[in-house]
Formats: structure tokens, C-alpha cells, sequence
């Protein structure tokens, strides 16, 4: 009689109680007890937050994105925008019902690493503890509210390592190891689909299928791992269609257009560095330390730490050189390789792994306390007062959740009156802004409107070309107090059109100056 064959290797996960103890009844662990009141919490208040904030100057992008359906973008792959559009059914995205499904994704992804943690092989109180630390980090807990294309990178990252463990630790050539990989390979694709980071996943994934260490290593030799591969291109064909077709937009405006100032600097360095203690709090930062250097001691222990070790180190090692090359490098582009992180800590944690129990519940009331503050900056108006007299208002970046439907609604009233003040004609109106920032505003406010940009190679360069907006009868031009200088001059911006109007609006917070907008109306010139 054939023996069965073993499993790749696991690590033993035995419960922390005494041997013989009866087993808790399910639901009574107390982290995990824990996790579901933070989430009903942070559910709360993010639907809170849904009913009073606008969208964020990025999320009013990806907005954009859903009225101008394409593959890609100059900034992003458009899995974002496809994202939005499913949202808003027939009509356009609107921020109230657009936060509402991203509160409710957010809330879910804490239980997605629970679920996945232990299917690693962790502990119920490992996973719940690791979902309770994922939950309340910063990055998590405020970041994923909003609607960005890390969202549905997380889900999907996490998707990924979990199907691919199952494939490595399920028999070669079976078919449970066929849809597990094939499973790891779709996902990878549509986590390329959300972010050009999920490449950087991709290739980690045929690293790890090629490297993996002991009785995995049976699955190279199988067609099913790199079948998996190849089907992330089903989902990648029409990005790298469309920017092939377009002479590579996205690449050269990531790589060449916008990086006229990178090279590596203390100041990049300090603004990595500096951004990871701010959005992961400071001593979530050393946990994660801690945990990536056990991980890298570990990577070869079985299939599963290569794995993790794998996607993660790969992705981060790349990031963080482009971070400290480039000025315009963003923290969080270095979030998602750390999912990999909070997995292995959990699996760790289940083996008798050396974290600190004081350090990790000073970690989650740590992060839980940095959360519970930018929540109460963002959504209580008094709290405004807090911010120094000396600091400009303009680069409180909550500003911008507040104020937009005051403009949008002057702007409009501005246009209406244009429209109908010649009677033997109907004026072809656009509405202009200086920025990326303020024309995704108005975009995605007024998605009826013909929206135009001042600034070059933005997206705008596409929905609404300088040649259109040129030839307007009029224009509605938009501003605030951070485009207000004299390189935003209406006059020599517009030289073919006459000053008709002009009007502000001021939003205040707390009595204070948060926003400052001008609206001017622009009539053509008899002639020009």
C-alpha cells in the first residue's frame, strides 16, 4: 500500500493553553471579541464621515476616472475608475455613495487577514490579534476609507498570497492546486489592474514559485503555477495594449515627466522614513521592524515564509529605492509588501514567536490613538482650532473633504446665467481650473460639464483639450488661495476673453479660514 504523501511543511500551531483544556467555543477569543467592537466603531464613524465629507482632491480623480472609462491613466491603471462606475450605477459617483462602499470594504479587510492568517496555519488568537493590529493602523483605518486604487490592491494582494499558500501546500497537479494557482495568477493580474505596484507582486510570485524550498519545490515541475502567471495577462492585455497604442503615457509621465527634480537626497530619505512613522505610528514601525527581520531569518523555513518573504522584500526593496530617489514618492507607496508582514507575524506568534506582549498591545493603542485623532481633526469643525495661527491654512490637507458644494454651486449659478443671457444663442460654457486638483473637483462635481485645464499633461490633456476649451463662447474659471498667484493671472491665461464677474467664496471652520475660491466668469471677446 502507497504511503500518503506529506504536505509541504507547516508550522506547528499548538494552542497556548495547558495541553488538555477544553477548546473555546468559537467567537469567545477575546481579540477577536475585540476586533468586532473597533470594527463596529470604525464602521460608525466612517459612515459618520460618509454623510459629511466631500471627496479628497485624489479621490475626485478617480471619480473622474468613472466618467471617462479607459484602461488606463496617466497616474494609475483604470481598475479604480471601473471600481467607481460600479458604484454609481447609470449615474456619476457621488461622494455619499462612494464612501459608503469604501467604508464597508475597509471594514471587511481586517477579517480578510484573520481569514487568511489562519489559513497560514496561525491561531485563532494570533489572527485575531494581527487583524486587531491591521485594523487600527492609520493607513488602514483612515487611508482605505477613501476611494483609491490601494484599496483594491490590498484586497487583491492579500488574495494572492492566500491562494498561492493553498497551492503550495495542496498536492502537485491536483486539481485543488490547479485552481489555487490559477486562483493566485487572475488576482495578481488585477492587482496590476489597481496599481502599477502590482507588478512589482507579479514578479515576486514567479520568484517565489521558482525558489520555493522543500517538498514545494515538486510544484515547479507543474504547469499549473506558470499557467496562473500567464493568466494575469488576460486582465493586463488591454492596459499594456492601450499604453502601447498611446506611446506609454502612464510610464513617462511616472518616470520622465514628473521626476525633472529626482535624485537621492537626506530629504527623501527623511520623508520616507518619517512618513512610515506617521502612517504606521511609531511603534507599529518597530513591530513591523521586528517581524521583518525574523521574517528574513526565516524566508527558507517552508514554502509559506518563502512566500512572504518573497512578495514581500521584492516589492519593498524596489519602492523604497524609487521613494528615496524620487521627490515626488509618496510614504504609502510602500504599504502594500507589509501586508506580507502582518501575516508572518501572525503565523509566528502562534509558534511562540519573541514579540513582546506589552509592545504589541502598546502598538494597537498607539496606532487606535493616532486614528482616533486625525478622525476627530478631520470630522469635529472646533477642532481646526487646534492648528496654529502660524500655519497656512492652505496646507491643511483635511481642507479639502469641506467646501466643494458651496463652489460647485456658485460655479454652476455662474454658468446657468451665462447660458440663458443671450437669447439668440447657446453659449458653449467650460469650465477651467489651474490644477489637476480643482479640475477633478469640478469634473467630478459637475459631470455633465465640459471641464478644462490649464496645467499640462494631466488626464484633462484627453477629456477636454486646451484646442476645445480655447474656443469656448465662455469660461468659468475656478480657483483657490493655493493656484492664486500671478502665474494663474485670468488675463494672460485667457487673453481672448473679458472679465464678465467675479465671486469668492470663503469656507470657514471653527471660525476659521479653511478654503478660499475664486470664481471668475469669462466672456469672449467680440472678434477674438
Amino acid at each position: 500500500m502507497a504511503k500518503p504523501r506529506k504536505s509541504a511543511k507547516r508550522p506547528e500551531n499548538k494552542p497556548s493553553a495547558e495541553a488538555g483544556a477544553p477548546p473555546k467555543p468559537p467567537g469567545t477569543e477575546p481579540a477577536l471579541l475585540a476586533l468586532l467592537g473597533v470594527s463596529v466603531v470604525l464602521l460608525a464613524v466612517r459612515w459618520y464621515a460618509a454623510r459629511h465629507v466631500g471627496f479628497g482632491d485624489s479621490e475626485a480623480l478617480y471619480a473622474s476616472y468613472a466618467l471617462h472609462p479607459a484602461p488606463a491613466y496617466l497616474d494609475h491603471p483604470g481598475l479604480v475608475g471601473q471600481l467607481a462606475r460600479s458604484i454609481a450605477g447609470d449615474g456619476p459617483p457621488t461622494p455619499y455613495g462612494t464612501h459608503t462602499v469604501t467604508a464597508l470594504l475597509a471594514t471587511a479587510l481586517p477579517w480578510l487577514v484573520v481569514g487568511i492568517s489562519r489559513r497560514l496555519g496561525a491561531s485563532d488568537r494570533a489572527s485575531a490579534v494581527a487583524g486587531l493590529l491591521f485594523a487600527v493602523v492609520p493607513e488602514i483605518a483612515v487611508g482605505l476609507f477613501a476611494l483609491t486604487p490601494d484599496l483594491p490592491l490590498a484586497l487583491a494582494w492579500l488574495a494572492v498570497v492566500g491562494f498561492a499558500a493553498a497551492g503550495f501546500e495542496s498536492k502537485p497537479s491536483s486539481g485543488r492546486a490547479a485552481w489555487m494557482f490559477l486562483s493566485a495568477g487572475l488576482l495578481a493580474g488585477v492587482a496590476v489592474s489597481a496599481k502599477a505596484t502590482g507588478l512589482l507582486l507579479l514578479v515576486a510570485l514567479a520568484v517565489a514559485y521558482a525558489t520555493a524550498p522543500g517538498e514545494a519545490r515538486a510544484h515547479r515541475k507543474t504547469v499549473w503555477p506558470w499557467l496562473g502567471l500567464l493568466a494575469a495577462s488576460v486582465i493586463m492585455t488591454p492596459i499594456i495594449s492601450f499604453e502601447a497604442k498611446n506611446g506609454w503615457p502612464m510610464i513617462a509621465h511616472r518616470f520622465v515627466h514628473t521626476q525633472a527634480a529626482a535624485g537621492f537626497s537626506l530629504r527623501n530619505l527623511g520623508a520616507t522614513v518619517g512618513g512610515q512613522f506617521a502612517y504606521l505610528s511609531p511603534v507599529v514601525f518597530v513591530v513591523a521592524a521586528l517581524v521583518a527581520r525574523d521574517l528574513f531569518k526565516r524566508r527558507r523555513d517552508d514554502a509559506i515564509s518563502s512566500l512572504l518573504f518573497t512578495t514581500f522584500a521584492l516589492p519593498v526593496a524596489a519602492l523604497l529605492t524609487f521613494c528615496l530617489w524620487s521627490r515626488v514618492a509618496e510614504p504609502h507607496w510602500l504599504a502594500p509588501p507589509l501586508l506580507g508582514l502582518v501575516l508572518h507575524g501572525a503565523r509566528r506568534a502562534s509558534t511562540g514567536a519573541p514579540w513582546p506582549r506589552k509592545l504589541i498591545i502598546a502598538a494597537i493603542g498607539s496606532a487606535a490613538v493616532f486614528t482616533a485623532i486625525v478622525h476627530a481633526y478631520v470630522l469635529v469643525p472646533q477642532s481646526a482650532r487646534l492648528r496654529p495661527e502660524s500655519i497656512d491654512a492652505r496646507a491643511d490637507i483635511a481642507s479639502e473633504l469641506y467646501g466643494w458644494p458651496d463652489v460647485l454651486r456658485v460655479a454652476d449659478e455662474a454658468a446657468q446665467e451665462l447660458r440663458v443671457g443671450d437669447a439668440n444663442k447657446a453659449k458653449n460654457v467650460w469650465f477651467v481650473g489651474p490644477h489637476w486638483v480643482i479640475c477633478a473637483q469640478l469634473q467630478a462635481g459637475l459631470p455633465e460639464a465640459h471641464v478644462g485645464c490649464t496645467q499640462d499633461r494631466t488626464d484633462f490633456d484627453t477629456w477636454g483639450p486646451r484646442a476645445q476649451w480655447e474656443q469656448a463662447d465662455a469660461i468659468v474659471f475656478v480657483t483657490d488661495a493655493r493656484f492664486d498667484g500671478p502665474e494663474f493671472d485670468a488675463s494672460a491665461l485667457f487673453p481672448a476673453f473679458a472679465r464678465a464677474g467675479s465671486r469668492r467664496v470663503t469656507v470657514m471652520r471653527a471660525g476659521r479660514t479653511a478654503r478660499a475660491f475664486r470664481v471668475l466668469v469669462l466672456d469672449r471677446r467680440p472678434g477674438a
